[in-house]
């Protein structure tokens, strides 16, 4: 599908990567990593060609359809949501323009048994069948399902796409590129704006896409469901392993562990070599010989090795002083904005020591719940805190709420008190700002700098009750793992939350649910109540705060009427014709595609004017096939449901 070849982009500070080399194939979901900054998204660009590189080429096969998700796409249109998708398909459109203009003819003319009122009629036939090969007749429906699964209600599919914040416009720019089906898709970052749920679904969705996909992701989680390939870039080079996130890292464990101890010997050879060239430079007899080694030095490749200065974070919260037996009491707690109401009547109390996951999805008011919690802002009922309660609060926003004028250093400072003060350079090293980066500006730093810092604020702010609003956003996967380590071994109570699974899993006791405008508890783990989620299961045996007796109701009998067993067996008949129709077809199909398929083997592919035709038709015949295989599963799922 796509070759690149000797790829090189280079900056006024040198190369950011150079002569790189590889090949994505159909069927292929890679997985890009790297550090920051180390071009992962600039890769992407140049993929897909909104930039051009320095060096090399990158070869696209015909008709290759590319769908790029950028972090910083902007989306400014008075259009609705619906309609930014449904029109997003220039070749629907053209069909649906066409077709309403052959109507419009058709409806205007009365030449009936003319010659040319024929051809409109099979040149409408001929469209409705394009149209109907390219998913025009199930567009609304494709749309409508891609939509419910990234979390958008059904009231906002009218609402116009620049009254929704960015994380919902990044989530429609997603729905249009994969309503479209692309051959290849692009994806930075496609996970920071998605709740739990949709997270979910688009893990399901990509696993079942026949294209190819390349993806950026700090969810190590989704990346290991989703990928069979990770492609590493480390020192300008792209470094390809045919594996998914988990089993990499463990192979590049062991592969960088060999290296370090190469590296040892081959310095250990070099220190050697330079002593005696200092040796013998000087000395005439010996010049030609001290030459000589400096040749065989300068061919030398060196072994470069990235230190994971990540491992070397150590963060911990300590404990205020110990509270009492319960932190936090919600009494009738509620929050209105206007006439929508997010929560109300919730009465609650959280005992010392407990760990809870707030989930839901977005917009649901999990952050509002928050910020009712730490009185940020005004609420219905009482939330009232117990005995020494000293609660820290991390909202969504904290790493954008630091003053962007200040240094890394004057920040800390700022709320560090007492003996500590004395330590913090120990401190923010400990969080990997050391040397000259505690000078550095905080508006200079990167997203995931800035949420260091911000977490770095909170260990200087002594607590027993932490409540974290996506701590993790913008943290890569190894900061992600110290932070769990951390709150793992916290003696104190924290509310959390997050969307990444696999970080929460085995982090809580309990997960809180905003739905249908109250909380309900959860105490089962993370992937049990995503599974429930998903499938729609009744979980109310196991929501309540007490366990409670599961009734079983008898399932209704309905006795058919002789024109109702008329109707279905009427209906039987008819789909078991559909079935045998549709499999005949499928059949013919098959062997269209097989034949099409050997006659591409043998083929010449650098004379375009003999492979061109053949690759068309090969195309139209596998639309086909894939357009009667769907309608002869709807067929055989609709007759299994009405012989249930």
């Amino acid at each position: 599908m796509l070759v690149l070849e000797k790829l090189g982009v280079h900056f006024p500070q040198g190369y950011l990567f150079e002569e790189c080399s590889a090949q994505v194939n159909q069927g292929d979901r890679i997985g890009l990593v790297g550090k920051n900054g180390a071009g992962k998204s600039t890769l992407l660009r140049l993929i897909a060609q909104t930039e051009k590189p320095t060096d090399g080429q990158i070869h696209r096969q015909k008709g290759l359809e590319v769908g790029f998700l950028t972090q910083d796409i902007v989306i400014d249109t008075t259009q609705c949501v619906f309609d930014y998708l449904f029109f997003s398909n220039d070749q629907l459109n053209h069909l649906r323009k066409h077709i309403d203009e052959i109507n419009k003819q058709l409806t205007t003319r009365q030449d009936y048994e003319s010659e040319s009122y024929l051809e409109l009629l099979n040149d409408l036939n001929a469209t409705n069948d394009l149209f109907n090969i390219h998913d025009g007749f199930q567009w609304e429906e494709k749309i409508a399902s891609v939509l419910d699964g990234l979390g958008f209600q059904k009231e906002d599919f009218e609402k116009p796409l620049n009254s929704f914040s960015g994380g919902w416009k990044m989530r429609a720019e997603l729905a249009k590129i994969l309503v479209n089906r692309p051959n290849l898709l692009l994806l930075d970052e496609p996970t920071n704006h998605l709740d739990i749920v949709s997270i979910q679904w688009l893990e399901n969705y990509l696993t079942k896409f026949d294209g190819a996909v390349i993806v950026i992701s700090h969810d190590r989680l989704f990346l290991d469901n989703v990928t069979n390939r990770t492609w590493e870039i480390s020192f300008g080079k792209i470094l390809d392993f045919p594996y998914a996130y988990s089993k990499y890292k463990e192979l590049r464990a062991e592969e960088l562990e060999r290296l370090a101890d190469a590296k040892k010997q081959q310095d250990k050879e070099i220190k050697q070599t330079q002593e005696l060239i200092d040796k013998f430079r000087a000395k005439k007899n010996k010049a030609a010989f001290a030459q000589s080694l400096i040749k065989k030095l300068d061919r030398t490749e060196r072994i470069e090795l990235e230190s994971d200065v990540v491992a070397k974070m150590n963060i911990f919260f300590p404990l205020n002083v110990q509270p009492g037996k319960w932190v936090l009491e919600m009494d009738h707690l509620g929050k209105s904005y206007g006439s929508r109401t997010l929560f109300k009547e919730i009465s609650i109390t959280v005992g010392r020591g407990e760990k809870i996951a707030l989930l839901g999805p977005n917009g649901v008011g999990k952050s509002t719940l928050f910020k009712c919690l730490t009185k940020e802002i005004d609420f219905e009922g009482k939330v009232e805190y117990g005995h020494n309660v000293k609660i820290t609060y991390f909202a969504q926003d904290q790493a954008e709420r630091l003053n962007k004028n200040l240094s890394v250093y004057e920040t800390v400072d700022l709320v560090a008190s007492g003996d500590v003060r004395k330590d913090l350079r120990s401190i923010l090293g400990a969080f990997l700002f050391s040397g000259e980066d505690i000078d550095k500006k905080v508006g200079v730093l990167s997203g995931g700098e800035r949420t260091r810092l911000a977490l770095c604020q909170l260990l200087l702010s002594p607590s027993n009750v932490l409540i974290l609003d996506e701590p993790t956003n913008h943290l890569d996967i190894q900061s992600k793992q110290v932070l769990k380590k951390a709150l793992l071994q916290y003696e104190g109570t924290f509310l959390i939350v997050s969307h990444d699974r696999e970080f929460l899993d085995g982090l809580t006791n309990r997960i809180w649910d905003i739905e249908n405008q109250t909380l309900k508890i959860h105490h089962f783990g993370v992937y049990e109540y995503l599974q429930r989620k998903l499938s729609m299961e009744p979980a109310s045996a196991k929501t309540e705060n007490k366990p409670t007796q599961k009734v079983v109701e008898e399932p209704e009998v309905k006795v058919q009427s002789n024109e109702e067993r008329k109707e279905l067996k009427r209906k039987k008949n008819q789909l078991q014709n559909k079935i045998k129709q549709h499999e005949e077809r499928v059949q013919e199909l098959e062997k269209e595609v097989k034949v099409l398929e050997d006659q591409l083997a043998t083929m010449d592919f650098s004379d375009s004017t003999k492979t061109t035709p053949v690759l068309k038709a090969f195309e139209e015949v596998k639309s086909k096939l894939d357009y009667y295989s769907d309608l002869w599963m709807e067929a055989t799922e609709e007759l299994e449901s009405i012989q249930d």
